[in-house]
């Protein structure tokens, strides 16, 4: 599976839920991803929540072992211009 797919899935999937995502990164290739997703749907949820969100769409894709691991960051924009900030120090 490619970094490419696990995009397209995600995408799919929140559309599909009336959700909109300001940004949305996935690295990684083979069976390891990183995720950076970024909208205003995660305002106020829990971090376990967050990753819920990102995890649901690849479940039957984590099952069937397409994907082994999967690093989520999921946060607001403000909280994403925040990190932002904080890595060019």
């Amino acid at each position: 599976m490619e970094a490419s797919d696990v995009k397209a899935i995600l995408e799919a999937a929140f559309s599909e839920q009336a959700q909109s995502v300001d940004e949305l990164h996935v690295k990684g290739d083979g069976s390891h991803f990183e995720v950076i997703a970024v909208a205003e749907m995660f305002d106020g949820m829990s971090r376990v929540k967050k990753q819920q969100t990102i995890y649901g769409p690849l479940t039957d894709h984590i099952a069937r072992n397409d994907i082994h691991a999967v690093s989520i960051k999921a946060m607001t924009p403000a909280e994403w211009a925040r990190d932002k900030k904080l890595m060019q120090l």
